[in-house]
């Protein structure tokens, strides 16, 4: 098999998680010979066809690019047979690789994913770590089959996750542990060396792909279950909230010693300090929102929130319980 630089690679991937393996792949002088990613999807109050990050890498470094629907079909695995593919890359991609397409590189196919398997296989593996208020997590190198993310794992890195890390700074440190351990192993990949172990599938848990749902805070959760919902996801579809006629998402909180003998939901306290609300245990502390209800909307602190609409966050006033 050829060295790395001259093998014929194909890339899979689309959000941020996989820009940054990419991108660690064309740093090292790898230019995959193929680059896959989901079609441009709307997105925004304008709903606006967006590239994805991987599209927009891709473009710049001029890399051949193809946005199959689906890998199912003879179109495209016509596509992907016709490049002679030593090896395929995949990380974070979004539709499933069917055994024919498994079978098309001479070495298979690898993903990155980003988690350390057999934890958390599945879409979101970034998001519910952090919702479930794990201490690690990491990356994994797994030789890919038809299971979801069930196949053996050639290596894999652990991560501490830092206090207040957000979803979008851990997929970034996440993407950059990926890109080297894809990096440190492909030699070995593309010449057949790499011996995997099979995963424990007893342990397994799934993280599913998230919906509107996973971004409706429901006040009767924990403020500690609703800290790390908001850590998740901000940056992303962002935590909503809302209060009479106003939405929001909310972008920075903390659990709050303040708490009070009332209803999920009702505001507590409201000031520069921060909005405190009461939570089905303990209160939240809204430290930084962005008001969506008028507009696009730009983040705003606690005290220009209470400022602003005083007559929105004031104590007393409730929240919807639940989104």
């Amino acid at each position: 098999m050829p060295e790395a630089g001259q093998a014929r690679i194909a890339f899979a991937g689309t959000p941020e998680f996989a820009r940054i393996v990419l991108d660690a792949l064309i740093h090292a002088q790898i230019r995959p010979v193929l680059v896959l990613t989901q079609p441009d999807r709307p997105a925004g109050r304008r709903r606006q066809l967006q590239a994805s990050p991987v599209k927009r890498l891709a473009s710049v470094h001029n890399l051949p690019l193809a946005q199959p629907a689906s890998l199912r079909v003879a179109e495209a695995q016509a596509m992907l047979a016709a490049n002679r593919l030593d090896l395929m890359v995949v990380a974070a991609y979004g539709l499933i690789l069917p055994r024919s397409v498994l079978a098309i590189p001479a070495r298979g196919c690898v993903n990155v994913h980003a988690s350390v398997l057999p934890r958390w296989r599945g879409a979101a593996p970034i998001e519910r770590a952090l919702m479930a208020g794990d201490a690690a997590t990491g990356v994994t190198l797994m030789q890919m089959e038809a299971g979801l993310d069930t196949g053996p794992v050639i290596a894999d890195e652990h991560y501490i996750i830092q206090p207040d890390e957000t979803g979008a700074e851990l997929e970034r440190r996440l993407g950059d542990l990926g890109g080297s351990l894809l990096l440190q192993w492909l030699p070995e990949l593309l010449a057949g060396r790499a011996v995997a172990r099979a995963q424990d599938h007893s342990s397994a848990t799934y993280a599913a792909k998230l919906t509107r749902a996973d971004a409706q805070i429901d006040w009767r959760r924990s403020a500690q279950q609703i800290a790390l919902q908001v850590r998740a996801l901000v940056g992303r579809q962002s935590a909503e909230a809302h209060i009479g006629a106003e939405h929001m998402q909310i972008l920075r909180a903390a659990p709050s010693a303040t708490t009070a003998d009332t209803q999920p939901g009702r505001i507590i306290a409201a000031s520069a300090a921060g909005i405190a609300v009461q939570c089905g245990t303990g209160s939240l502390l809204i430290h930084e929102l962005r008001i969506t209800s008028r507009g696009k909307g730009t983040a705003i602190s606690a005290a220009a929130a209470c400022n602003g609409f005083a007559g929105v966050f004031t104590p007393g006033a409730v929240f919807d319980v639940a989104a």
